[in-house]
């Protein structure tokens, strides 16, 4: 693909209001670009590959984006060999907004406006990691994005397995479990063709950036560039769930908090459902930290709020809590609507002690086990709304 700053100087060149001895005059195309001067619109609506960078197609015609477009024709030239919009590397900005200019929480940091290609083969541990900006080099971020070729295919079934040998690749069915090897980021991209909007479930195990996880970069700024990795490739896994799906990501205390804000801004802080605790340790050890964390987190959100459904394992334990009857196999349980503990008798809330109706017609009270009058844990239509 031919350097968007080439071709797009070549278009400007076109026009002789907008160069002075074979100069483009920026402050004059930027002011154009700023009015929707028909001359430069035209000009750039010459170039496929301009016309995607920089318009929109809604309902058959073509927007222009011109904040992007002024953005690219000043920063090109302001900052030629850096690959950040930092210029002390300090993050003090959001998008085109001083951070002390906001009353909004957000997250900002070097390189958030770069894409990490991140590498994922021992030999790549040992370069320099790549930061394309997303403005400076908007080419070579179209190149890295756009769908690979992935080879060396095959297929594993149960006859497959049983001979150890694997069985050619005829072409792929929409049932099919698809195990891709490589880098991530390359991979979620390719998938993106054919399955953006359709999955219901992802779950990701990143690395937890505590320096003996593989994820060592040789830029000095390591938490910075764990953020833009893990931004890169959330942004796609969003566009890869469907609406009632959901994701789930695995993480520890050592980037928890902020995946948890990135995680927000990416997704929505109403899509969040809740972080789970899973025990990882049973025992401490004494031999190497003082204190023993026995937990990790996985972080939940929802593609849209409340279009996902989950379903509650309940252990063994707590099923004893719950009774059944011949007549009605469903289980329940009384304290789900009766209340139970303090506060818990008729004499507290003399409003949320009433008869309810039973499924077979019964009519019911709130009573203890010991006999006391005891009372609902909602109002009438508390109940009725969980009872129908």
């Amino acid at each position: 693909m031919q350097n968007l700053l080439s071709e797009l100087t070549e278009l400007l060149q076109q026009e002789q209001s907008f160069i002075s001895d074979s100069a483009i005059l920026k402050n004059a195309v930027i002011e154009a670009a700023l009015n929707m001067d028909p001359r430069l619109l035209g000009l750039l609506m010459q170039s496929d590959t301009i016309r995607a960078h920089f318009f929109t197609e809604v309902a058959g015609c073509h927007v222009f984006d011109k904040v992007k477009f002024q953005d690219f024709v000043s920063n090109k030239a302001f900052l030629p060999d850096s690959y950040t919009a930092f210029k002390n590397r300090i993050g003090l900005m959001e998008g085109r907004n001083f951070l002390s200019q906001s009353r909004d929480v957000v997250l900002a940091w070097p390189y958030k406006d770069c894409v990490l290609e991140g590498g994922m083969t021992k030999e790549d541990r040992g370069r320099n990691e790549v930061f394309w900006n997303t403005t400076l080099a908007p080419d070579d971020i179209t190149r890295l994005f756009e769908p690979k070729v992935l080879t060396g295919w095959e297929r594993w079934d149960a006859e497959a397995v049983a001979a150890d040998k694997a069985k050619p690749v005829e072409a792929l069915g929409e049932d099919d479990n698809l195990l891709i090897k490589g880098n991530n980021l390359l991979a979620l991209h390719s998938l993106k063709a054919r399955y953006a909007g359709k999955v219901k479930l992802i779950y990701i195990d990143p690395p937890y950036n505590t320096g003996n996880d593989g994820f060592r970069y040789n830029d000095r700024f390591n938490h910075s560039a764990w953020l833009s990795f893990m931004k890169n490739r959330l942004e796609v896994a969003r566009e890869l769930l469907r609406r009632d799906g959901a994701i789930f990501v695995s993480i520890d205390d050592n980037e928890g908090h902020y995946l948890k804000v990135l995680c927000d801004q990416i997704f929505g802080r109403d899509n969040f459902k809740c972080t789970f605790i899973w025990q990882k340790v049973d025992s401490p050890n004494d031999n190497k930290v003082s204190i023993t964390p026995d937990h990790e987190f996985i972080l939940c959100y929802e593609r849209q709020k409340d279009n996902a459904r989950f379903r509650q394992k309940i252990s063994h334990d707590l099923l004893k809590a719950y009774k059944t009857t011949e007549s009605e196999p469903r289980l329940h349980r009384d304290r789900l609507l009766k209340k139970n503990g303090k506060a818990s008798l008729r004499s507290d809330r003399e409003s949320m002690f009433f008869e309810m109706r039973a499924p077979d017609g019964t009519i019911v009270f709130p009573i203890h086990d010991d006999g006391r009058e005891a009372r609902w844990s909602y109002g009438k239509e508390g109940v009725r709304l969980r009872t129908h």
